[in-house]
Protein backbone atom coordinates (compact mmCIF):
# COMPACT_ATOMS: atom_id res chain seq x y z
CA UNK A 1 0.00 0.00 0.00
CA UNK A 2 1.02 3.53 -0.78
CA UNK A 3 1.25 6.68 1.57
CA UNK A 4 -1.39 8.01 -0.98
CA UNK A 5 -3.36 4.97 -0.13
CA UNK A 6 -4.19 5.70 3.41
CA UNK A 7 -6.97 7.16 4.56
CA UNK A 8 -6.39 9.62 8.51
CA UNK A 9 -8.37 6.85 11.22
CA UNK A 10 -9.03 7.80 14.38
CA UNK A 11 -9.63 5.38 17.44
CA UNK A 12 -10.82 6.06 20.72
CA UNK A 13 -7.94 5.64 23.68
CA UNK A 14 -9.17 6.08 27.50
CA UNK A 15 -11.46 8.92 26.51
CA UNK A 16 -8.71 10.32 24.37
CA UNK A 17 -9.19 10.33 20.02
CA UNK A 18 -5.66 9.53 18.36
CA UNK A 19 -5.33 9.71 14.89
CA UNK A 20 -3.26 7.49 12.76
CA UNK A 21 -2.41 6.22 9.40
CA UNK A 22 -1.60 1.97 8.36
CA UNK A 23 0.19 1.43 5.38
CA UNK A 24 1.40 -2.27 4.24
CA UNK A 25 1.32 -5.89 5.19
CA UNK A 26 3.70 -7.60 7.81
CA UNK A 27 5.01 -7.37 11.53
CA UNK A 28 3.81 -4.26 13.18
CA UNK A 29 5.91 -1.22 13.29
CA UNK A 30 5.26 1.76 15.14
CA UNK A 31 6.92 5.32 13.40
CA UNK A 32 6.47 7.83 16.40
CA UNK A 33 6.84 11.12 15.59
CA UNK A 34 8.90 14.14 17.50
CA UNK A 35 7.93 16.94 19.33
CA UNK A 36 7.71 21.09 18.36
CA UNK A 37 5.31 23.23 16.62
CA UNK A 38 3.74 22.02 13.60
CA UNK A 39 4.62 18.48 13.41
CA UNK A 40 2.29 15.13 12.76
CA UNK A 41 3.21 11.47 12.41
CA UNK A 42 2.99 11.90 8.58
CA UNK A 43 5.48 15.09 8.31
CA UNK A 44 8.30 13.27 10.02
CA UNK A 45 7.54 9.76 8.03
CA UNK A 46 5.48 10.35 5.23
CA UNK A 47 9.45 10.14 2.93
CA UNK A 48 9.65 6.85 4.48
CA UNK A 49 6.64 4.60 4.93
CA UNK A 50 7.12 3.16 1.32
CA UNK A 51 10.12 1.83 2.17
CA UNK A 52 9.22 0.25 5.91
CA UNK A 53 5.58 -0.84 4.32
CA UNK A 54 7.17 -2.99 2.03
CA UNK A 55 8.27 -5.11 5.14
CA UNK A 56 5.96 -4.16 8.07
CA UNK A 57 2.37 -3.35 8.64
CA UNK A 58 3.58 0.84 9.82
CA UNK A 59 1.49 2.99 12.15
CA UNK A 60 2.04 6.15 12.07
CA UNK A 61 0.00 8.20 14.99
CA UNK A 62 -0.22 11.42 15.86
CA UNK A 63 1.47 11.85 19.38
CA UNK A 64 -0.99 13.37 22.23
CA UNK A 65 -1.67 17.00 21.63
CA UNK A 66 -0.13 16.74 17.88
CA UNK A 67 -2.09 16.62 14.41
CA UNK A 68 -5.93 15.56 14.92
CA UNK A 69 -4.75 13.63 18.50
CA UNK A 70 -6.40 14.85 22.02
CA UNK A 71 -3.89 15.95 24.32
CA UNK A 72 -2.68 14.87 27.26
CA UNK A 73 -2.11 15.86 30.92
CA UNK A 74 0.95 14.67 32.80
CA UNK A 75 4.46 14.12 32.08
CA UNK A 76 4.37 14.09 28.42
CA UNK A 77 6.85 11.14 27.57
CA UNK A 78 5.14 8.92 30.26
CA UNK A 79 1.61 9.51 29.76
CA UNK A 80 2.20 9.41 25.97
CA UNK A 81 3.53 6.10 26.54
CA UNK A 82 0.63 4.38 28.71
CA UNK A 83 -1.46 6.06 25.67
CA UNK A 84 0.30 4.19 23.26
CA UNK A 85 0.09 0.44 24.83
CA UNK A 86 -3.56 2.12 24.66
CA UNK A 87 -3.53 2.38 21.67
CA UNK A 88 -1.46 -0.53 20.63
CA UNK A 89 -4.43 -2.43 22.61
CA UNK A 90 -7.44 -1.13 20.63
CA UNK A 91 -5.97 -2.36 17.83
CA UNK A 92 -5.16 -5.54 18.88
CA UNK A 93 -1.15 -5.31 18.28
CA UNK A 94 0.12 -7.40 21.22
CA UNK A 95 3.91 -6.58 20.01
CA UNK A 96 5.46 -3.99 17.61
CA UNK A 97 8.91 -2.65 16.68
CA UNK A 98 8.98 1.41 17.22
CA UNK A 99 11.03 3.71 15.53
CA UNK A 100 10.63 7.11 17.42
CA UNK A 101 12.41 10.72 15.86
CA UNK A 102 13.79 13.01 19.41
CA UNK A 103 10.43 12.98 21.91
CA UNK A 104 9.22 9.72 19.91
CA UNK A 105 11.98 8.52 20.85
CA UNK A 106 11.45 9.04 24.53
CA UNK A 107 7.62 7.68 24.27
CA UNK A 108 8.96 4.29 22.65
CA UNK A 109 11.72 4.06 25.07
CA UNK A 110 9.34 4.48 27.94
CA UNK A 111 7.22 1.77 26.45
CA UNK A 112 9.75 -0.74 26.23
CA UNK A 113 10.89 0.18 29.61
CA UNK A 114 7.81 -0.44 31.14
CA UNK A 115 6.16 -2.90 28.98
CA UNK A 116 9.01 -5.28 27.83
CA UNK A 117 7.14 -7.99 26.54
CA UNK A 118 5.21 -5.09 23.74
CA UNK A 119 7.95 -4.13 22.01
CA UNK A 120 10.22 -6.14 19.93
CA UNK A 121 12.68 -3.72 18.88
CA UNK A 122 13.75 -0.33 19.12
CA UNK A 123 15.14 2.26 16.88
CA UNK A 124 15.84 6.21 18.03
CA UNK A 125 16.91 9.36 16.06
CA UNK A 126 18.19 11.57 18.03
CA UNK A 127 16.92 13.03 21.39
CA UNK A 128 17.43 10.06 24.13
CA UNK A 129 20.24 10.52 26.76
CA UNK A 130 21.68 12.92 28.46
CA UNK A 131 24.19 15.85 27.08
CA UNK A 132 27.64 15.38 28.95
CA UNK A 133 29.50 18.26 27.08
CA UNK A 134 27.56 20.48 25.01
CA UNK A 135 25.36 22.81 27.40
CA UNK A 136 21.88 22.70 28.17
CA UNK A 137 19.63 24.02 26.34
CA UNK A 138 21.25 23.15 22.69
CA UNK A 139 20.68 25.83 20.19
CA UNK A 140 17.40 24.17 18.33
CA UNK A 141 15.88 24.06 21.97
CA UNK A 142 16.20 27.81 22.96
CA UNK A 143 15.03 28.56 19.23
CA UNK A 144 11.85 26.20 19.81
CA UNK A 145 11.32 27.69 23.85
CA UNK A 146 11.00 31.71 21.34
CA UNK A 147 8.60 29.91 19.71
CA UNK A 148 6.73 28.94 22.49
CA UNK A 149 6.02 32.19 23.97
CA UNK A 150 6.33 34.60 20.52
CA UNK A 151 4.67 32.27 17.92
CA UNK A 152 5.58 33.90 13.93
CA UNK A 153 6.36 32.63 11.15
CA UNK A 154 10.27 34.49 11.30
CA UNK A 155 10.46 32.06 14.36
CA UNK A 156 9.26 28.86 13.01
CA UNK A 157 11.55 29.27 9.91
CA UNK A 158 14.58 29.99 12.73
CA UNK A 159 13.68 27.06 14.78
CA UNK A 160 13.47 24.80 11.60
CA UNK A 161 16.58 25.50 10.16
CA UNK A 162 18.10 25.07 13.46
CA UNK A 163 16.86 21.16 12.80
CA UNK A 164 18.79 20.20 9.65
CA UNK A 165 22.08 20.63 8.11
CA UNK A 166 21.28 20.75 4.66
CA UNK A 167 19.34 24.51 4.64
CA UNK A 168 17.80 23.85 1.54
CA UNK A 169 15.18 21.16 2.85
CA UNK A 170 13.36 24.45 4.59
CA UNK A 171 11.28 25.65 1.58
CA UNK A 172 8.63 28.78 1.74
CA UNK A 173 5.99 25.82 1.58
CA UNK A 174 7.41 23.86 4.50
CA UNK A 175 7.68 26.52 6.81
CA UNK A 176 3.85 27.81 5.99
CA UNK A 177 2.02 24.23 6.34
CA UNK A 178 4.12 23.56 9.58
CA UNK A 179 3.52 26.77 10.95
CA UNK A 180 -0.69 26.58 10.44
CA UNK A 181 -0.40 23.34 12.06
CA UNK A 182 1.42 24.81 15.13
CA UNK A 183 -0.90 27.57 15.09
CA UNK A 184 -3.78 25.54 15.52
CA UNK A 185 -4.80 25.80 19.51
CA UNK A 186 -4.48 22.48 20.63
CA UNK A 187 -0.83 22.00 19.37
CA UNK A 188 0.33 25.27 20.32
CA UNK A 189 -0.88 24.76 23.91
CA UNK A 190 1.23 21.30 23.77
CA UNK A 191 4.14 23.05 22.63
CA UNK A 192 4.00 25.61 25.28
CA UNK A 193 3.69 22.90 28.41
CA UNK A 194 7.09 21.43 26.83
CA UNK A 195 9.44 24.48 25.74
CA UNK A 196 7.87 27.16 27.97
CA UNK A 197 11.22 28.96 29.31
CA UNK A 198 9.80 28.26 32.82
CA UNK A 199 10.23 24.67 32.02
CA UNK A 200 13.80 24.42 30.27
CA UNK A 201 15.03 26.40 33.07
CA UNK A 202 13.66 23.99 35.23
CA UNK A 203 14.80 21.13 33.42
CA UNK A 204 18.24 22.55 33.06
CA UNK A 205 18.27 22.94 37.01
CA UNK A 206 17.87 19.45 37.48
CA UNK A 207 20.47 18.17 34.77
CA UNK A 208 22.95 20.10 36.87
CA UNK A 209 22.88 17.77 39.55
CA UNK A 210 24.51 14.49 39.31
CA UNK A 211 20.90 12.80 41.01
CA UNK A 212 19.53 13.59 37.54
CA UNK A 213 20.82 10.33 36.19
CA UNK A 214 18.17 8.94 38.03
CA UNK A 215 15.28 10.34 36.09
CA UNK A 216 17.28 7.82 33.15
CA UNK A 217 17.15 4.65 35.19
CA UNK A 218 13.86 3.48 33.46
CA UNK A 219 16.82 3.05 30.55
CA UNK A 220 18.40 0.23 32.36
CA UNK A 221 15.37 -1.71 31.98
CA UNK A 222 15.26 -1.65 28.44
CA UNK A 223 16.01 -5.17 27.35
CA UNK A 224 15.23 -5.35 23.76
CA UNK A 225 17.72 -4.66 20.90
CA UNK A 226 18.32 -1.24 20.34
CA UNK A 227 19.65 1.05 17.44
CA UNK A 228 19.93 5.09 18.09
CA UNK A 229 20.36 6.59 15.32
CA UNK A 230 21.88 10.64 15.40
CA UNK A 231 23.13 12.87 12.84
CA UNK A 232 26.64 14.54 13.63
CA UNK A 233 25.48 17.85 12.74
CA UNK A 234 22.54 17.77 15.57
CA UNK A 235 21.49 21.47 16.84
CA UNK A 236 19.08 20.22 18.80
CA UNK A 237 20.09 17.18 20.73
CA UNK A 238 24.01 17.25 20.72
CA UNK A 239 25.83 13.66 19.76
CA UNK A 240 27.58 13.57 23.03
CA UNK A 241 23.82 12.24 24.54
CA UNK A 242 24.31 9.35 23.48
CA UNK A 243 27.27 8.32 25.83
CA UNK A 244 24.39 7.90 28.95
CA UNK A 245 22.54 5.33 26.96
CA UNK A 246 24.89 3.36 25.08
CA UNK A 247 26.23 2.56 28.82
CA UNK A 248 23.19 2.49 30.47
CA UNK A 249 21.02 0.43 27.74
CA UNK A 250 22.00 -3.81 27.76
CA UNK A 251 21.74 -4.20 23.94
CA UNK A 252 22.17 -0.77 22.39
CA UNK A 253 24.25 -0.03 18.94
CA UNK A 254 24.59 3.71 17.65
CA UNK A 255 24.59 4.56 13.65
CA UNK A 256 25.82 8.27 13.71
CA UNK A 257 25.13 9.63 9.96
CA UNK A 258 27.51 13.07 9.03
CA UNK A 259 26.29 16.06 7.05
CA UNK A 260 23.04 15.46 9.08
CA UNK A 261 20.89 17.11 11.89
CA UNK A 262 18.19 16.28 13.58
CA UNK A 263 16.21 14.59 11.11
CA UNK A 264 18.56 11.22 9.98
CA UNK A 265 15.13 9.93 8.23
CA UNK A 266 14.82 13.18 6.05
CA UNK A 267 18.07 14.07 5.64
CA UNK A 268 19.71 11.05 5.22
CA UNK A 269 16.28 9.18 3.66
CA UNK A 270 18.15 5.71 1.91
CA UNK A 271 21.04 5.66 4.30
CA UNK A 272 18.70 5.87 7.35
CA UNK A 273 15.96 3.42 6.03
CA UNK A 274 18.78 0.87 4.58
CA UNK A 275 20.27 1.13 8.35
CA UNK A 276 16.73 0.94 9.91
CA UNK A 277 15.72 -2.00 7.70
CA UNK A 278 19.05 -4.29 8.20
CA UNK A 279 18.50 -3.99 11.84
CA UNK A 280 14.88 -4.23 12.01
CA UNK A 281 15.01 -7.64 9.91
CA UNK A 282 18.74 -9.15 11.63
Amino acid sequence: MSASASNNEIVTVAGKQISYHVFGQGPDLFLLHGSGPGVTGMENFEGNVAAFSQHFRVYVPDLPGYGKSDAVEGVQDMASAELMIGFMDALGVESAAIIGNSFGGYVGARMAAAHPERVSKLVTIGGIGYGIFAPFPNEGINLLSEFAEDPTRARMEQWLRSMVYDKALITDELVDRRYKQAMEPKTLETTRIMYARAQMAAMGKMLESAIALKGLEFLTQITCPMLMCWGRDDRVSALDRALVPMRLIQNCELHVFPKCGHWAMIERKAEFEQTALGFLRR
